[in-house]
């Protein structure tokens, strides 16, 4: 089963871009997702709470749109083209977009009612980006109470963590800055091994000709047809472990542990996966500066501490059941 939404209530005013409609009558908006997973998901959390509040909610996203039997309450619908967007958003009193100029560059400049979240995911605050998005539906939309929460939901033929000690890995990341060491994912899939469990890497289709190299030392190596079929497998997992990726919201927000390796501090006080309790992995503190650490955080994180922070994300989780 999936844990119980928390309950958020508004502590500190949040930074709007964008009309605020906490007192006006707008009811129905359309949510137009990045392409980027991560993005998407934690986007949801303020359509879900929207929906909950009453609104007419529309989505359009290939995630989104892949997800549709996840989230049954949700309207979902394909990523939109520059060619349609005006014709499918003018209709909707708000407009949400999490970037100022992404997917589409220009919506401010003809929609009365967009809103985006720069300023959300770019302001000095220690929550991840879940508790953000919660908290400004509070403040923009005028919500009484939300859940950190997107409402994802899995269809009844899979069964939650039926494969308790399968390890889900995520070696790879949208960018190379966020990835640790290949070589240490394989040493830490031995080790994990050899502690009685199951790792398999996943990765996209894209991506598997440079593990297979690696064929005869690493774990299996799986890929998906589409988000669907991925989140079918992760929801059945028991254990999630990558870099900050997208792989990492979606195992949280099904209710999977995760572990995450970060590079810095402030990214992880941001993007960590906050739909249930993670652990993270941060570079050692005798890095001595910043510029240091961005050089070498890879290799000063050892494969021994991520293995130790497995265990107490172990500890944590069996001491929650």
């Amino acid at each position: 089963m999936l844990q119980p939404a928390r309950v958020s209530h508004a502590q500190h005013d949040t930074p709007a871009t964008g009309p605020s409609f906490a007192h006006a009558k707008a009811r129905n908006a359309a949510f137009v997702m990045s392409p980027a997973l991560g993005d998407s998901l934690n986007l949801l959390v303020i359509a879900h709470n929207l929906v909950r509040a009453g609104w007419r909610v529309e989505i359009f996203g290939d995630h989104a749109w892949s997800l549709a039997r996840w989230f049954p309450h949700l309207s979902m619908n394909p990523a939109l083209s520059e060619e349609e967007a005006r014709d499918r958003l003018e209709s909707f009193d708000v407009v949400v977009q999490m970037h100022r100029n992404r997917p589409f560059k220009d919506l401010r400049a003809w929609h009365p009612g967009f809103v985006d979240l720069h300023d959300i995911e770019y302001a000095d605050d220690g929550r991840c980006m879940a508790d953000r998005f919660a908290a400004f539906a509070v403040t923009h939309f005028g919500l009484q109470t939300v859940e950190t929460s997107n409402g994802i939901r899995a269809p009844r033929e899979f069964q939650h963590r039926r494969y308790a000690q399968r390890v889900a890995v995520h070696p790879e990341a949208s960018t190379a800055d966020k990835r640790w060491l290949a070589n240490r994912f394989i040493g830490l899939s031995r080790r994990l091994s050899g502690e009685g469990f199951a790792p398999e890497f996943v990765v996209a289709e894209s991506e598997r000709s440079h593990w297979l190299k690696h064929a005869d030392v690493a774990p299996p190596l799986r890929s998906f047809r589409n988000t669907a079929d991925l989140a079918a497998w992760l929801y059945e997992s028991g254990w999630f472990i990558g870099n900050d990726s997208g792989l990492g919201h979606l195992a949280s927000a099904l209710g999977i542990p995760t572990l995450t390796v970060f590079r810095r501090r402030r990214v992880a006080q941001r993007w960590r996966p906050g739909f249930q309790h993670g652990e993270i992995v941060l570079p050692p503190w005798w890095v001595p500066t910043a510029g240091l650490k961005e050089k070498w955080w890879r290799e000063s994180i050892s494969v021994r501490r991520v293995q130790r922070a497995f265990r107490v994300l172990r500890e944590r989780v069996a001491s929650n059941t």
